[in-house]
């Protein structure tokens, strides 16, 4: 076969896609395997409607622990612990719902309820990143100070943990394909 009739041939197979020198070089298979058959602008649409949810997740926490803590009649005033489980809960299924119904709406499971359950795995996953992140540099490296641990905790622990939720949604939770 001469190079003519090869590239007439993978015209043929894939018609507009260039062929030859100037062609550019298909994606690796580990990228394929990420984009899960997605185009790069709908997986950074992805990324950005997943960054969406959980800064109001992020919000919805924040918020609830305050005005259950502080906020008209101090609700939960003086116990800072309960206060905290409930706003992340409450949180946690903010972000399950945005992400169930927007970030990952084209592959969501048919069971709800194993979803959620592996949804909530997931991010005690996510939060253990951020406490060993917090624990590492308190206990191990020292690093005491309120700003030390603000940066190891809500920084560092956050940027490693929204990294891992983000695979594991994709992967693990969001994986049905209608």
């Amino acid at each position: 076969m001469t190079r003519s009739s090869i590239e007439n041939a993978t015209e043929a197979a894939a018609p507009g896609v260039p062929t030859g020198p100037a062609a550019p070089a298909p994606a690796p298979g580990l990228v394929l395997r990420f984009l899960r058959g997605q185009t790069l602008g709908a997986w950074l649409l992805e990324i950005v409607r997943f960054c969406a949810v959980g800064g109001t997740a992020f919000i919805v926490d924040v918020g609830l622990f305050n005005l259950l803590r502080f906020g008209p009649g101090e609700v939960l005033g003086e116990k800072p612990l309960t206060a905290k489980v409930i706003s992340v809960t409450v949180s946690v299924l903010v972000a399950w719902l945005g992400n169930r119904y927007w970030t990952f709406a084209g592959s969501r499971r048919e069971s709800q309820v194993r979803e959620l359950t592996m949804f909530a795995l997931v991010n005690l996953g996510g939060m253990a990143i951020a406490v060993g992140s917090l624990a590492v540099s308190h206990y191990a490296l020292g690093l005491t100070s309120p700003l030390a641990d603000n940066i190891a905790a809500n920084g560092v622990g956050l940027v490693l943990g929204t990294a891992f939720r983000y695979l594991c949604y994709r992967y693990l939770v969001f994986t049905s394909r209608h």
